[in-house]
């Protein structure tokens, strides 16, 4: 039975830690960000953790993460 790719959206947009958990990054940060204020930059800074209904579907996405 040949491997099962990883899909490469996936890759770029998902870290897996040692630990297990996965994290994603903020979104709404990319562009149009002037007319958004500074609290909310700063909040969407960082990395935050995949919701457990979501946990499934990126782990299929990644199989050997």
């Amino acid at each position: 039975m040949p491997k099962m790719k990883t899909k490469s959206g996936a890759k770029k947009r998902f870290t897996v830690s040692p630990s297990g958990r996965i994290k994603r990054s903020q979104a709404f940060k990319r562009h149009i960000l002037t007319k958004k204020d500074t609290k909310t930059k700063r909040q969407l800074r960082g990395m935050t953790e995949v919701h457990a209904a979501d946990k499934a579907m990126v782990r299929s996405m990644m199989p050997y993460a």
